[in-house]
């Protein structure tokens, strides 16, 4: 007997999820997306934050990796011209408790790239590798009941019409109608949660210039902490020779989408060392601005009843403030359960099939989910929570692991292998990673940019500002 599984979403979660049905005795695997996709590393309309720094954190790549053997993702990526950073020595960050100290030993490493190059890396390896379909067709409901979906419903030329699929993977991401989709089965009363800190991104692509090549990624992060709006940047470097630099600000901290304005912003950071560095490099594009920002948690798991035969992965099951570089490691870890249960069920129609998958992808995402959420509900005007009195004893705790890590190795090692997703936030925990907490930094912390005497001539020479 031939099964079909339709999956809805042609993005990272979406790939990735037909890569594993294809590998999982599914013998059609169709993907719809209502996005003409491109023929190349190109933003796509489909993507609200593709224009925006992206971090594939070493959790996510792993993932990944094991969701594609033997494909040489990493390969493919930084032959294309992605980076490999690491996060011990190959970063200048300051954080809300100052400069974080670089370290000689090694570290988790991740991989920067813009978000197009990604995406179309990751597609066109899944469709060399793996027979799978894509269409572009928009898909407006589900097809079936409240027992079991069968498919889904898309438009057609010729009228609405039923596409029939043993399992549908709902990976459409931000713009998800799922509990539409739903109400249209007569599952309804689906509880979901917004937490809106009314962050706006704008970024900008800029040149390199000669002899910057190997200048370190740079991020001026914003502080949670000091009851005033979030306000960062990040200098990123992408494919193609180029930085991208990208400014975060929530509500009341937004930046602007002016040329000037944006280097004003980036110089007015706590650090300036952001707009000392784009000063002397030549743009080359606009300012682009993106307002679809909000954590959104929707809690499918937790629902008395859920049909057969239905999985919501990625985005359409959370989104998280895009600051914190979560979002396409949680899809890669919902792809893997997906993968681990169709193994253990042995095939896409197995009873209970699509509650298990749910329930484990929830799992990973309660995780950055929390750690999202604390930061983003003490920012002012925040929409959608208040810090209660669990958020303050993790966030005491939490700033104390972040000033220990300006000169501890044992805390910035807890904080990289915790922010890089290669372990759960229970490692912050560990005995080691208290012990240093408690101890505070042994070494004091860079009262500047801990940068190499060749960095700081590099950053001398681009510097048009005077600061």
């Amino acid at each position: 007997m031939s099964h079909r599984a339709v999956v809805v979403g042609a993005g990272l979660a979406g790939m990735l999820s037909a890569a594993v049905l294809s590998t999982a005795g599914v013998d059609e695997v169709v993907v719809l997306d209502r996005d003409e996709l491109p023929d190349g590393p190109e933003h796509r309309r489909g993507l609200p934050q593709g224009r925006h720094a992206h971090l594939l954190m070493a959790g996510g790549l792993a993932a990944m990796e094991e969701l594609l053997p033997g494909l040489g993702l990493r390969e493919r990526l930084v032959a294309a011209g992605a980076h490999e950073v690491s996060l011990s020595s190959g970063m200048l960050a300051r954080t809300s408790e100052g400069w974080l100290r670089r370290w000689r030993r090694e570290g988790p490493v991740m991989l920067t790239c813009t978000r197009a190059l990604l995406d179309w890396t990751v597609r066109a390896a899944v469709l060399e590798h793996c027979p799978v379909e894509i269409r572009r067709t928009p898909v407006i409901g589900l097809a079936g009941d409240a027992e079991r979906v069968r498919g889904v419903r898309i438009a057609a030329p010729g009228g609405d019409t039923d596409l029939d699929a043993d399992l549908v993977v709902d990976a459409s991401g931000r713009g998800t109608r799922v509990v539409g989709w739903l109400d249209g089965l007569g599952l309804s009363g689906v509880r979901e949660r917004t937490v809106d800190s009314g962050l706006v991104n704008a970024s900008r692509v800029y040149r390199i210039p000669a002899g910057a090549e190997r200048f370190p990624l740079t991020v001026v992060q914003a502080d949670p902490y000091a009851s005033r709006p979030a306000r960062s940047a990040m200098v990123m470097p992408v494919e193609g020779g180029r930085w991208l630099v990208s400014c975060g600000g929530s509500r009341g901290g937004e930046p602007p989408a002016d040329p000037e304005g944006f280097l004003r912003y980036t110089l007015d950071l706590p650090d300036p060392i952001v707009g000392r560095l784009i000063s002397g490099a030549q743009p080359l594009t606009d300012v682009h601005l993106s307002r679809s920002t909000s954590n959104v948690r929707r809690y499918l798991e937790k629902s008395p009843r859920w049909p057969e035969g239905f999985v919501v992965l990625g985005d359409a099951l959370a989104t998280f403030n895009p600051a914190y570089g979560q979002g396409m490691t949680v899809a890669a870890f919902g792809a893997r359960v997906l993968g681990r249960e169709l193994e253990r069920a042995g095939g896409p129609c197995a009873p209970g099939l699509a509650r298990r998958v749910l329930r484990g992808a929830a799992r990973s995402v309660d995780a950055a989910w929390s750690m999202a959420v604390s930061q983003d509900v003490r920012y002012p005007g925040v929409r959608g929570g208040r810090p209660g009195v669990a958020d303050r004893v993790v966030t005491a705790y939490t700033r104390r692991m972040t000033k220990a890590a300006t000169g501890s190795y044992a805390a910035a090692s807890a904080l990289w292998d915790v922010t890089s997703m290669r372990t759960p936030p229970t490692r912050m925990f560990h005995p080691g990673a208290v012990l240093a907490a408690l101890a505070g930094p042994p070494l004091p912390p860079p009262t500047e940019p801990p940068l190499t005497p060749g960095e700081r001539e590099v950053l001398r020479g681009l510097d048009r500002t005077g600061v």
